[in-house]
């Protein structure tokens, strides 16, 4: 053998050697392992307790708690995503709960008492003061009040706001009113068409607004007479008949709040139509508020003016069903304007010599 092979060749020695300092190592390792997981049971062996009935079964709720808390503490829970719609991040939104309560809950009461509210004001008013007659009685002599498009510009307008307020107060009672009486089934059938017919009606009831406003705005403006109107009890009171121009305040407070409310609601509304375009999740929440307090409270003004309009006040609708008012109706309610149309000659010679003996 020479000297490099017998080199080569290792001794039982230096193998038994190294075996041992391999196994020490091995067994170094396992213990460091084993005291690692010691002290990990050790850290979660209270949690672990918590989680355990008083039996020792395992109690699948004993998380809720933290869970709560944890959503208290973050409002909005988000993940990273890869599409373009950043809505889908959003796995949870606690504040939305909120909203779902105002909607289902108080939304429903809110509206209710208003509408009832009004209602019921109106049925007692009619009930104590009962309808305004013409003292007068009648003339026979008719004097034009609106013209044919304002007539048409003034119904398509009120006929939008009909259907819109139908279609609207569905989304809001038609869980709980027509649900039960018609089945799933066919609800679902309804509010669906309900749903597009309130969208696409919205352009026409748009439309009619902004037709009114431009041609009504510079008679609605207030005026020195309003105050004699407002002092002399705006025609309630018996035996006195307060002059007005085309409009009175009364006319003019509807068509102020009328055109407020029906910005609000087309603007809230076209919101909700369009998701997500101009505005994220929070504003779209107050969009709803807002489309919804203010299309109830636009109801409410609605059924006041329908009131003055056909019951309140004999006479009143003939101005938007015909175009034209009894002479005598105009002396009592609109002195102010039937005196400016005789000036500028619109009214008949007829008219004309009847109007001034009042």
């Amino acid at each position: 053998m020479s000297f490099s092979a017998y080199r080569a060749a290792p001794t039982a020695g230096h193998v038994s050697g190294g075996r041992k300092i391999m196994m020490l190592l091995a067994h170094i390792r396992v213990a460091v392992a084993l005291l690692t997981i010691l002290m990990a049971l050790t850290v979660s062996a209270p949690t672990f307790a918590q989680q355990l009935n008083p039996d020792g079964t395992p109690n699948p709720d004993a998380s809720e708690v933290n869970e709560r808390t944890l959503l208290k503490e973050y409002p909005r829970i988000e993940g990273w995503i890869s599409i373009p719609n950043e809505t889908a991040s959003v796995l949870m939104q606690p504040v939305g709960r909120s909203w779902d309560f105002y909607h289902e809950v108080l939304l429903h009461w809110a509206a209710l008492a208003v509408i009832l509210g009004m209602l019921l004001i109106l049925a007692i008013f009619y009930l104590a003061v009962g309808p305004l007659r013409t003292s007068a009685g009648r003339s026979g002599i008719r004097v034009l009040r609106f013209t044919t498009f304002e007539r048409f510009s003034h119904w398509l307008t009120a006929t939008s706001f009909v259907v819109l307020a139908v279609t609207g107060l569905n989304i809001t009672f038609g869980k709980r009113v027509l649900l039960p009486l018609i089945g799933p089934d066919a609800f679902s059938l309804v509010a669906q068409y309900a749903k597009f017919v309130h969208d696409y009606v919205s352009f026409a009831f748009v439309l009619g607004l902004v037709l009114i406003v431009s041609m009504w705005m510079k008679d609605n403006i207030p005026r020195k007479i309003d105050l004699i109107w407002l002092k002399e009890g705006g025609g309630f009171i018996p035996g006195k008949h307060p002059t007005a121009g085309r409009f009175n305040v009364g006319e003019k407070l509807v068509f102020w709040l009328a055109l407020g409310g029906g910005v609000a609601v087309a603007v809230s509304g076209y919101l909700l139509m369009f998701p997500f375009y101009v505005t994220n999740i929070a504003g779209m929440q107050v969009a709803q508020v807002v489309h919804s307090v203010v299309a109830v409270l636009f109801v409410a003004l609605i059924l006041g003016h329908i009131y003055i309009g056909t019951l309140g006040m004999k006479g009143a609708f003939e101005a938007m069903g015909t175009g034209s008012v009894d002479l005598n109706w105009a002396k009592e309610h609109h002195g102010k304007w039937l005196e400016d149309e005789i000036a500028k000659g619109r009214v008949s010679q007829q008219a004309a010599s009847v109007a001034p003996a009042e």
